[in-house]
């Protein structure tokens, strides 16, 4: 399946446009993310697969005269007695088969993400920022001035990291206001003008904690990087 394209290039213009000038005020560096998804949620998929196949076999349990009268009637055979070992295997395939049925409708991205819980995108989106920006932006400039706004599209959720020196001087609601203004655009279905704001927002607070010196150095990247 191929991954939802999000942003023309245009758009990417405008948001590593929108970083080169918030970072002409300030000595901070702005890394911007959009990622299609954060995580493959393999273990929430297998879950409700097994699950459902362990709701079939404890319902195969306690009301296995409802299955059996089902196949009888469907086979055309009233009075089918089945023995122990034949009770056995159907008892295994009703619950493969159930299994089998919801691994394979959570293949649909729209079930998937439907039925993975709140606490749990949160919590695995904020990991792949974290681990997004040590990669790209931790320690990678002088000073410890680099800052990352991440978006991940399939679970709706962002986050704003800061590296030390900024985030010792500023207040974390100061980056939920930004938050609440990147939000906001999205809610409008306009994907970039949210990167924007952020940016904008951002460069804001940079400027006026981290202003730009006469010798400052661009030490990152301003492209928008899509994954």
């Amino acid at each position: 399946m191929s991954k939802p394209i999000y942003l023309s290039e245009q758009d990417h213009e405008r948001v590593s446009a929108s970083v080169a000038k918030a970072e002409s005020q300030t000595a901070g560096e702005i890394v911007t993310i959009l990622a299609d998804r954060s995580d493959g949620y393999s273990d929430i998929q297998l879950a409700w697969a097994s699950l459902a196949a362990f709701l079939k076999l404890l319902g195969f349990a306690y009301f296995p005269g409802l299955v059996t009268g089902f196949m009888a009637t469907a086979t055309g055979n009233w009075n089918l007695e089945w023995s122990p070992q034949e009770l056995v295997i159907l008892a295994t395939f009703a619950t493969v088969v159930a299994f089998a049925v919801v691994w394979l409708i959570q293949q649909w991205d729209a079930v998937r993400f439907a039925l993975i819980p709140g606490i749990v995108k949160t919590s695995r989106v904020h990991d792949r920022a974290i681990r997004a920006f040590r990669i790209g932006a931790e320690r990678r400039t002088h000073g410890r001035t680099g800052i990352l706004i991440y978006l991940s599209m399939r679970e709706h959720r962002a986050e704003i990291v800061a590296d030390e020196a900024i985030a010792t001087k500023v207040d974390p609601q100061i980056w939920g206001e930004a938050m609440d203004a990147m939000i906001g655009e999205l809610k409008l279905g306009r994907t970039a003008d949210a990167m924007i704001v952020a940016v904008e927002r951002v460069g804001q607070v940079l400027a006026d904690q981290l202003p730009r010196s006469d010798n400052d150095v661009n030490e990152l990247p301003d492209r928008l990087i899509e994954v």
